[in-house]
C-alpha cells in the first residue's frame, strides 16, 4: 500500500537521512537533498558521497580548463545517486538561472547545463557550489513507503551542511540536527 501525498506534505527541500538499518549498498549512510517530490515520485541528490574524480577532471574532460590557482583543483565530484551516472547536476544557491537550471525553494537551484561549468571557480559562477555525477529517483509513493518502513528519516536541508560542511561528517551533522545521537539509532528497522 502506497501513501498518497499532497502538497502540504512534500519533502521537497529536505534532507532524507539513511537510517543505519538500511541495507542499500549504494544509500548506506547518505544524505539526501530532495530537489523535486510530489504526487508522481522524487528526485534528489546525495550530497556526502565522493567519486574519485576530481570537479578539474571532469572539467578538463568537456574542454574547460582551470587556472592553475583554482581552489576547484582538488574539490571532489559526488555521487548524486545511482540514475544516469553519466549526467551531470550542479546544486548552487543563488538568483542567477543558467541555459538549464530549475528554481528550488530557499534559494537553492540545480542546474545541467554546460554554461555554468564553464563559469565554476569564476567571479560569474555561484559562490557555493557541490557537483554530481547522478541522481537519485523514486517512483509515486516508493518514498512514502520507505518512510514508513524506517529506512530514512528527514530534516529540513540546511545550506551549511551542503556547502560547507566536510563531506564525511554531513550524514552525522544531520542526524544531530534532529537532535539525537547517531550512536543511539538503531541497526534495526521496527514499527512501534
Amino acid at each position: 500500500m502506497s501513501l498518497k501525498i499532497n502538497s502540504s506534505l512534500s519533502l521537497t527541500n529536505q534532507f532524507l537521512i539513511a537510517m543505519p538499518s538500511m541495507d542499500d549498498g549504494y544509500f548506506e549512510r547518505t544524505l539526501t537533498y530532495i530537489c523535486e517530490h510530489d504526487e508522481n515520485g522524487a528526485m534528489g541528490l546525495v550530497v556526502n558521497k565522493q567519486t574519485d574524480m576530481s570537479v578539474r577532471h571532469l572539467l578538463s574532460e568537456i574542454q574547460i580548463d582551470l587556472p592553475e590557482s583554482s581552489p576547484l583543483q582538488e574539490q571532489k565530484v559526488l555521487s548524486g545517486g545511482p540514475v544516469q551516472v553519466d549526467r551531470g547536476f550542479v546544486l548552487h544557491n543563488g538568483n542567477r538561472l543558467w541555459s538549464s537550471s530549475l528554481q528550488l525553494k530557499n534559494n537553492f537551484v540545480v542546474t545541467t547545463s554546460k554554461d555554468i561549468l564553464e563559469n565554476l571557480g569564476t567571479d560569474e559562477g555561484p559562490l557555493d557550489f557541490v557537483v554530481t555525477l547522478g541522481y537519485a529517483g523514486w517512483g509515486a509513493g516508493q518514498l512514502e513507503d520507505e518512510i514508513a518502513n524506517n529506512s530514512w528519516l528527514t530534516v529540513n536541508a540546511d545550506p551549511e551542511l551542503i556547502f560547507n560542511a566536510p563531506i564525511e561528517q554531513r550524514w552525522e551533522l544531520a542526524v544531530q540536527k534532529l537532535g539525537i545521537d547517531s550512536s543511539q539509532l538503531s541497526h534495526f528497522a521496527g514499527h512501534a
